[in-house]
């Protein structure tokens, strides 16, 4: 099967959605299959340099996300690109400029077209002009629009699936979670660690929680800073690596200092997605008081790694780390600190590996691309089933004339 993936986010731009299409492109490409990226240009990429099967367009910084990008130009030459490459299939991953385009090409080439609802966007309002100019209903019905005429949706989890009906989607959507590379995780990446451990100032027995993120105000970091100092006082050597950058970080550092545990938490900044492993590996826990995730691809690396995970409680949440041999959720900061501590003072009373190994393959990257091409197959189908009854009634209609 030939499929084109149309997204204004991936490498060398690190996020959940970037990481989830190329783990998709990566399994897809294993099975046998033939997947093209159609993105955005990007200032960490040479001109000159040569991606295999990445086509890319010119695009400008998003606004209020200057970090992320839009397509300015390029619908006519994605056309004749995916013309040549006999697309059978489009699967959008963005719902703005590649998503947009994407639509085109599918329309004109008379072929199915997929989206993933990646963002749930009624969080994020606040970005654009601190949530005065957009509301909940200025969402709705753009992705309503968005979405109409298309072949099906896949949804990262039952909110999103809920959140779209909410908004009045009508079209088939199959919640399939974002698979990860376990081997990529599981390694032992026991070298790395003790150097990781020693550049960061930590000994052996150091016990240290982490987060990984993208440093947000919607990741909420700044509430677990806001229990840290209570923690210390209960352990005296714990420390706290705060793994990511982005707009919050100068004020998640002027906390920390006003906390005064400069000296227990470590800025790493962003590391590449492919270095991260021995990050997770160095860590005693993973902790995220984050509200608005989806599907947290952090947590689920985490826990291919082995690293036990505390976060806040929610539908996706719950039902992920509903064992403590994997990882509990916190419904407020009382009990996110009483978690964290329960597991730091008592690291092997929860360490039976069964129920880990029975969710290893529900995230696998492995499942994940079966579940996808299920749902292009599905798609395939009903779009040319369409096509036909459309076909057969205009021939009814005809004769009628």
């Amino acid at each position: 099967m030939n499929i084109g993936l149309f997204t204004d986010t991936y490498f060398p731009q690190v996020s959940g959605v970037a990481t989830s299409i190329r783990t998709l492109k990566d399994d897809l490409e294993r099975k046998g299959h033939h997947v093209y990226i159609f993105t955005t240009t990007d200032p960490g990429v040479d001109k000159e340099e040569v991606e295999p099967n990445v086509f890319r367009f010119a695009s400008v910084p998003f606004v209020s996300f200057t970090d992320r990008r839009v397509a300015v130009r390029g619908l006519f030459h994605a056309l004749e690109v995916a013309k040549e490459l006999d697309l059978d299939i489009v699967h959008t991953q963005t719902e703005f400029s590649m998503g947009w385009i994407g639509k085109f090409v599918a329309k004109n080439l008379k072929i199915p077209c997929v989206h993933t609802y990646h963002t749930m966007y009624e969080d994020y309002l606040h970005y654009v002009l601190n949530g005065h100019l957009l509301k909940p209903y200025h969402v709705k019905q753009f992705v309503r629009a968005f979405v109409n005429h298309m072949d099906g949706v896949v949804a990262p989890s039952q909110r999103v699936t809920e959140s779209l009906r909410r908004y009045g989607v009508k079209i088939p959507i199959r919640v399939i979670p974002t698979g990860i590379d376990i081997t990529a995780y599981d390694q032992d990446y026991s070298e790395q660690v003790v150097q990781l451990r020693q550049q960061l100032g930590y000994t052996e027995q150091t016990p240290v929680i982490m987060t990984l993120s993208r440093l947000a105000s919607e990741k909420r970091i700044d509430q677990v800073l806001s229990v840290f100092p209570d923690l210390q006082k209960q352990l005296p050597d714990l420390r706290f690596l705060i793994v990511g950058d982005g707009p919050e970080r100068a004020e998640l550092e002027e906390q920390v200092a006003d906390l005064g545990i400069d000296s227990a938490v470590t800025f790493v900044g962003e590391v590449k997605h492919e270095q991260i492993a021995p990050y997770y590996q160095l860590a005693n826990l993973f902790v995220s008081s984050s509200d608005t995730e989806s599907q947290g691809l952090t947590y689920i690396e985490a826990m291919a790694a082995g690293l036990k995970c505390v976060v806040r409680s929610g539908e996706y949440t719950d039902s992920v780390f509903d064992d403590p041999d994997i990882g509990t959720t916190f419904r407020d900061l009382p009990e996110m600190e009483a978690q964290i501590e329960n597991y730091i003072r008592h690291p092997h009373a929860f360490a039976d590996p069964q129920p880990r190994k029975d969710k290893l393959y529900e995230i696998s990257a492995d499942h994940f691309g079966d579940s996808i091409l299920a749902f292009y197959h599905d798609a395939i189908d009903s779009y040319n089933l369409t096509n036909i009854n459309r076909l057969s009634l205009t021939g009814r209609s005809e004769e009628h004339l």
